[in-house]
Parts: C-alpha cells; structure tokens; sequence
C-alpha cells in the first residue's frame, strides 16, 4: 500500500509517499511545497494544489493521511492552515483517494511514543524507521512522512 502524509502550511506544505506492507515501511518520495508570502494568498494555494496533483498524478498513492488543524493561539493562522489543508484534500478528491485525519498528538505518538515530540526527535524517528541516510528535510516533509507512517500504523492496528 502507498500512502502521502501531508503536512499543511500555506508557507510550506511537506508531502511524504511511504510504500508499507503493514511491518516495514519504505521511502518513496518527500519534500515540500514552498511557496512565496509575496504572492497573493490564493496564488500561494493553486501552486500547491498543482503541486500536488502532480506529485499524485506521477506517483500512485491508495490513500491520504493529513494532520488535523491544532489549536492556534492566532486564528489568522489557524484559518490560513485550514485553507492549505482544503486544497490537499481537494487533490485528494481528484485522485479518488481515502482520506485520513490525525492529530499532531497521535502522529507524535505513534512515531515517537511521545506525544509531546519536538521536530528534531521527529525528524530523527522517521530517518530511523525509513532508514534514511540523513535526517528527513525540510521539517515539513519529516511531519508528512510521520503522518504516513502513522496512518500505516493505524492500519496495521486498527485493519482500517
């Protein structure tokens, strides 16, 4: 099974593919949308939209797993991330994928065992369960992967 784990931001949206068998789970693809706070904001979204859905057009993924939106001390913030995450589950639509929501407390925890985890013991649990040769970067595609291999978990516990 391939999975995306996304990582909504409207700076910076990470994206990690990770192919699992239910125990092992392997790298396919990572990285980020980067986008630019010069740009209009709904310029900022289409560009990750087409990222996306070129990323799922070129590479086959069964399902989406996506971090919920947390708590924001700034609700400017927190509508901004609900905006980016529209889009991804848009392109999910598109593609015809399942979709899957965790949050960042169950996707701490079910990398790192912590749900208090900061990026760096993050970063460091994906490098080490994918066995990458580097740390996973940038911090967004390390949290994209987490999101997959926390959905891959869920499967592998919940039969989902």
């Amino acid at each position: 099974m391939r999975i995306i784990g996304i990582d909504p931001g409207s700076g910076g949206t990470g994206y990690g593919i990770i192919e699992t068998d239910g125990s092992a789970h392997r790298p396919v693809l990572y990285g980020a949308v980067q986008t630019s706070a010069r740009k209009p904001f709904h310029e900022r979204l289409l560009k990750i939209h087409d990222e996306l859905n070129k990323i799922l057009a070129r590479e086959r993924a069964d399902a989406m797993a996506i971090e919920e939106v947390f708590y924001a001390a700034n609700v400017q913030a927190a509508l901004r991330l609900g905006h980016a995450r529209g889009v991804a589950l848009l392109a999910a639509a598109e593609h015809g994928l399942s979709v899957h929501e965790y949050s960042p407390l169950e996707i701490k925890s079910a990398v790192v065992g912590y749900g208090r985890a900061d990026k760096f013991q993050i970063q460091a649990m994906v490098r080490l369960l994918l066995k990458l040769p580097d740390l996973p970067s940038p911090d967004h595609a390390a949290d994209a992967l987490a999101v997959a291999i926390c959905h891959a978990n869920r499967i592998k516990y919940d039969g989902l």
